[in-house]
């Protein structure tokens, strides 16, 4: 029929037009924080009035939904090819290898970091399907550290949930500090993204040795 447009088309279409709000909402956050969004000062950049959005996100915790997901899916995406190309290598250099790929692209995205990382819009939870991909690198996290055990860089007594918790607390750490004291430092220089590997190091020291005795059962 004349004039009518297929419907993949349309799917296109409408698919690059989220794609283009999504990156717009990533400039507005880097320029005004993430609790600074709002679909007003997007629209006003695109060019379009604000009621125009309304086709695409019903709300701002709607745009925050998909751009926690398309975050979460980025650092998936990063991580499991950093873990791919450590294939071979020493556990130990696979270890820094994907971590550093980790740290590197959060504090290289500071717009989506504090979203992802952090709670600072008030009321916003993100859907199970926008979590899913952060659930996914998690299941993957979780493998890879039994993996470690089983190649004898962990000890073979090593709890691996409480391994997996030490591991996020201090590396989350590391990203916290860098973007909170010194967001515009280079990785590799940064004040605290240069302490990686001896954060890793210290990690593997605890876990990968014999376990530190507290003081309680030192007194016993």
């Amino acid at each position: 029929m004349t004039g009518t447009v297929p419907a993949d088309r349309r799917q296109r279409r409408r698919q690059e037009t989220i794609e283009q709000v999504l990156d717009v909402a990533v400039e507005v956050m880097a320029d005004q924080g993430v609790a600074g969004l709002t679909l007003g000062e997007v629209a006003r950049r695109m060019g379009i009035r604000p009621p125009s959005l309304y086709g695409y996100f019903d709300g701002k915790h709607a745009l925050y939904d998909a751009l926690f997901e398309r975050g979460w899916r980025e650092l998936l995406g990063v991580v499991t090819r950093s873990h791919e190309g450590t294939v071979g290598r020493p556990p130990a250099e696979a270890l820094l290898t994907v971590e550093t790929a980790f740290v590197r692209w959060a504090v290289e995205h500071p717009a989506y970091a504090p979203l992802m990382f952090w709670r600072p819009v008030p009321g916003f939870a993100p859907s199970p399907r926008a979590y899913a991909p952060a659930l996914e690198l998690e299941r993957r996290s979780r493998a890879f550290l039994a993996d470690l055990r089983d190649a004898g860089l962990l000890a073979a007594c090593t709890d691996l949930d409480l391994a997996h918790r030490t591991q996020t607390a201090v590396i989350s750490g590391v990203i916290s500090q860098q973007l909170a004291n010194a967001p515009g430092e280079p990785f590799e220089t940064g004040t605290y993204t240069s302490t990686l590997p001896t954060v890793v190091a210290m990690w593997l020291a605890h876990h990968g040795g014999t376990p530190m005795t507290s003081p309680r059962e030192a007194r016993r």
